[in-house]
């Protein structure tokens, strides 16, 4: 596997849908900590201090307010001497990294939180019993974001990424009822196999996906084996409607004979509870969503240029929740069903439609108009220029809570313009 050296780069259905119905087992609140399985807050990047649906998520899984103790882990990030701001307050780093999420925590009622001194200056640290015997005293543990090939290059050992002992520590704790948190790379770091480990979503749609990690950030790359394996129902992929990622995912779970992909998007988290149990259970929180992408029935067209068709497309907003299982969403009771409108469809064309929610908003002008049969946006790049086309499917509907919008039912084919 052509993996190199780390490098200071930054690395960027059938859905059948309860309308009104919640899911059958109990809620996430109602879960004693420790009795059901472990837990999971995956945050899509982008993690506003003040989002308090998902920080108060995080402290609740962990014990709850005065009695959750947070492991923050930052290897993520660049070491102190990689950092040209690392003695002023634009500091991102690390060190700092790790006091500002502590600090950050401890807004939230925690018991305590500690940084778990693990990161390219320490390379023995992951090994080092100390910090083991810190890892077994906490309740629950956080993320932070970068590079999450630093994460398998500090906390794991060799070409077959076995556990260190801090990483065999954290495994443990979630087994036993912890949560553990990450947000972008912290969150990239949880997937099972073919963990994306960078690349740009046109040269990806091109040249088709690599394994291994590369200095160039354009490639479409990915490890086979994955990063720590805690989430395994789909592909992952996180910062995904604000950087139009869409189509990298899509082209990637099509290589490697992935069949499903959790898109998160920024300041957006999936909860995943009963990890480890027959009781897995997947509920949104925050500001934007999650999208469920479904391979399944999709078929690659083998043209000149690379292409697919039939790819089903639902996403889903805070308080939904997805039944895994049974590759089923479940909308959230009280939000209102988007009452289609009738007329010509006034759905504008994207010349740049793998950027900053351009798909989103075609897909929301598709369940808004029911004379739309379809609509479609180009790539802005050219060399070539990929088109991506979004059709009705038999189970089209949308749902509005505030200014989001849930959808399912929405079909898309990608190729060349």
């Amino acid at each position: 596997m052509p993996l190199k050296h780390l490098s200071t780069v930054s690395l960027s259905a059938c859905l059948a849908v309860a309308l009104s119905v919640p899911l059958a087992s109990v809620p996430a609140s109602a879960h004693p900590h420790g009795t059901h399985g472990g837990s999971l807050v995956l945050v899509g990047g982008g993690l506003a201090d003040d989002n308090a649906a998902i920080y108060g998520d995080i402290v609740r899984l962990a014990g709850g307010t005065g009695k959750a103790r947070i492991g923050i882990f930052t290897a993520a990030a660049p070491v102190p001497a990689e950092d040209p701001d690392a003695n002023t307050g634009n500091c991102n780093n690390s060190v700092c990294n790790g006091d500002y999420y502590a600090t950050l925590f401890r807004s939230y009622g925690v018991a305590d939180a500690q940084w778990i001194p693990i990161d390219l200056d320490r390379p023995g640290a992951a090994e080092d019993p100390v910090v083991v015997e810190q890892i077994n005293s906490m309740t629950g543990f956080f993320f932070g974001g970068g590079d999450q090939y630093r994460y398998v290059t500090t906390m794991t050992r060799g070409e077959a990424q076995r556990d260190t002992a801090a990483l065999a520590a954290v495994r443990r704790k979630l087994r036993g009822g912890a949560v553990v948190a990450g947000t972008s790379a912290g969150a990239q770091i949880m997937a099972g196999r073919d963990m994306i480990t960078g690349g740009s979503t046109e040269p990806g749609l091109r040249d088709g996906s690599r394994p291994g990690y590369f200095d160039d950030p354009s490639v479409l790359a990915y490890l086979p084996r994955g990063g720590f394996g805690f989430f395994t129902e789909g592909l992952l992929d996180t910062h995904f409607s604000r950087r139009g990622r869409e189509a990298r995912s899509i082209r990637l779970a099509a290589d490697t004979g992935h069949r499903r992909v959790f898109g998160l998007d920024e300041d957006t988290a999936l909860e995943v509870t009963g990890v480890g149990t027959r009781h897995l259970s997947l509920r949104v929180l925050g500001a934007r969503g999650v999208s469920v992408l479904d391979l399944r029935r999709s078929r690659v067209t083998d043209t000149r240029v690379w292409g697919i068709e039939g790819v089903r497309w639902s996403r889903l907003t805070t308080g939904d929740r997805y039944r895994a299982e049974r590759w089923q969403p479940v909308v959230a009771p009280g939000k209102q069903p988007v009452r289609a409108a009738a007329g010509p469809c006034p759905v504008a064309a994207s010349d740049d439609v793998f950027y900053n929610y351009e798909m989103v908003g075609l897909a929301e002008g598709l369940v808004a108009n029911r004379d739309c049969d379809s609509v479609s946006g180009t790539s802005y790049e050219n060399s070539p220029r990929f088109e991506a086309r979004l059709a009705r499917g038999r189970d089209l509907a949308g749902w509005r809570a505030g200014d989001v919008t849930s959808f399912t039912g929405v079909v898309v084919g990608i190729g060349a313009a």
